[in-house]
């Protein structure tokens, strides 16, 4: 399978484009990529090419591109509130729903996170998140990078939600409603966002927030999932059924 590079938009001139800085020298020293091999390309817009490596140069990457690619973001935007869990837990995450199609991470600041971070630290936080979910979608040939935000309280991340987006809230305390009967009643194409705790969970006034913002308190059924494996068995969920998720579709 050809290589995927994401390459700002710049770099693309008269049908051909550069691989530089850390993506040049990845390619060139550690990919080795020689001329004549074919790579796939996205730019900042999500737009997608196939290109031919025509030279390479000392750190640097050049190629010629043969044809636009279609997109392959799925047809649903879902939006991840996590709480912030402890440890390397938040990079796994991140990692795996990037290959799963989410579009936006918000790590949650709730009542009940371990973890306390200042101003530096979340933002240096945020730039390895970053570097994660790049990583994830480069490998998964994704066309765009997810978007991940600084942590945030819950009232805020709700508050940055569009209107007509269908809140979920993972709770373990919800035991008549599950994930099932609400999809079933889901708009195509209505952007989904779930909010999922911490390690301890929400707390009851965190689930109340979420439900005057318009979430709907949803079970996943009689296990109790962690908080790394909940957002992810919700997400495959979704894309299942509103995505693109389980084949039946020709790709490039």
């Amino acid at each position: 399978m050809a290589h995927h590079f994401f390459i700002p938009g710049q770099h693309f001139k008269g049908g051909k484009v550069m691989l530089t800085g850390e993506t040049g020298h990845h390619a060139a020293r550690v990919l080795r990529l020689k001329a004549g091999e074919e790579i796939t390309l996205a730019d900042e817009r999500g737009a997608c090419f196939r290109g031919r490596v025509t030279a390479v140069l000392e750190g640097e990457v050049e190629a010629e591109l043969l044809e636009d690619l279609p997109s392959l973001e799925p047809p649903l935007a879902v939006t991840l509130l996590q709480g912030l869990p402890k440890g390397e837990k938040m990079d796994l995450i991140i990692e795996k729903c990037t290959e799963l199609g989410v579009k936006r991470i918000v790590p949650l600041l709730t009542e009940r996170v371990i973890v306390r971070v200042d101003e530096q630290v979340a933002h240096h936080k945020r730039e390895r998140w970053q570097r994660v979910a790049r990583a994830a979608a480069q490998q998964s040939r994704r066309s765009r990078i997810p978007v991940v935000e600084l942590p945030q309280t819950l009232r805020a991340a709700l508050a940055g939600l569009p209107a007509d987006t269908l809140l979920l809230v993972l709770w373990e305390g919800e035991r008549s409603l599950g994930l099932k009967k609400v999809l079933a009643r889901a708009s195509p194409g209505q952007p989904v966002a779930l909010v999922v705790g911490p390690e301890g969970g929400l707390s009851q006034e965190e689930v109340k927030l979420a439900c005057q913002a318009g979430g709907i308190p949803v079970g996943l059924g009689p296990r109790i999932l962690r908080t790394e494996t909940a957002g992810l068995a919700c997400l495959a969920i979704l894309m299942y059924e509103l995505g693109d998720l389980g084949g039946g579709i020709e790709y490039p």
